[in-house]
């Protein structure tokens, strides 16, 4: 008996089923054939003869890929970014790294304007403060030594033309109350609401001196800030009435020493100090709640 022999394992190896025989139909060999049905490998070394059969699917590497439970899961559709077309998948990388760029330089200017006074900083310090001031202007207050003492308010009020030609002038609006409001019981207050007016107020007072008049090239800057933010609260209160428009606007601040704990036995005064500006008149924009 050799590898070719017929029936001899020599050719799969001890425990490889062969290929599967033709079985026989229910007429026997040579009568017709029956209904097919599973067909198995004959025994061989590989199995004993009284074990269950191996189906010639498994048998037989030629039969193919198993089917039913041993079968991979179907490829399923692309989800995300992957489903997208080319050129969409283009325009979000091109987004992302401009987006990634804007960060890197916001971080950096940043940097620059905090840390302290260097080559860089000295060179390109006006490119910074423009990128910086008014909106991200930063400071060390909260870690002072001396944190603020003091309640500051920053009150408005606006002389309005009315539908019929006239003008009147309303009360003052209480900004800063407003943003109070909006943050008491907020468990995540707007950096807005929190910190826009506020900001505001301290940009123009560091720019100004006590009689209201810019000191340096900032000043006009910093009143233009102030003025858009208040002609945009008033518009949004609709301070103005039907048809009316603000044609002026005048800002105050009210500032009262935060009072000491009993326990401390400090004294000072809590009588609030006002601090009025001149009348600011509003161009066209600004009067039809625009900024300017």
């Amino acid at each position: 008996m050799n590898a070719y022999d017929e029936g001899s394992d020599a050719r799969h190896g001890p425990g490889v089923p062969g290929p599967c025989p033709a079985l026989p139909g229910p007429g026997g060999p040579a009568g017709p054939a029956g209904p097919p049905g599973p067909r198995t490998a004959p025994p061989g070394p590989g199995r004993p003869e009284d074990g269950p059969p191996v189906p010639c699917s498994l048998a037989d590497p030629s039969a193919g890929p198993p089917a039913g439970p041993l079968a991979g899961p179907p490829a399923g559709p692309r989800a995300g970014v992957a489903a997208l077309s080319p050129g969409y998948r283009t325009g979000a990388a091109v987004a992302l790294a401009v987006v990634a760029v804007v960060v890197c330089v916001h971080l950096g200017m940043t940097f620059l304007h905090v840390a302290p006074a260097n080559t860089v900083s000295k060179e390109h310090g006006e490119t910074v403060a423009d990128w910086i001031y008014p909106e991200f202007e930063q400071n060390w207050k909260l870690f002072a030594p001396n944190p603020l003492q003091q309640d500051i308010a920053v009150q408005v009020r606006a002389e309005i033309r009315t539908a019929d030609g006239g003008t009147r002038t309303t009360g003052w609006h209480d900004l800063s109350a407003q943003d109070g409001r909006a943050i008491d019981g907020n468990l995540l207050p707007s950096h807005t609401q929190q910190n826009e007016l506020r900001r505001a107020w301290d940009f123009f007072v560091a720019t100004h001196d006590d009689d209201n008049r810019p000191v340096g090239l900032r000043g006009a800057l910093s009143e233009t800030y102030l003025r858009r933010i208040a002609v945009l609260r008033l518009d949004r209160a609709d301070a103005a009435g039907p048809g009316g428009a603000v044609e002026r606007v005048q800002i105050r601040s009210r500032t009262a020493q935060v009072p000491p704990p009993e326990w401390s036995g400090e004294e000072m005064s809590t009588t609030p100090v006002y601090r009025t500006l001149s009348w600011w008149s509003l161009s066209e924009d600004e009067t039809r709640g625009g900024v300017g």
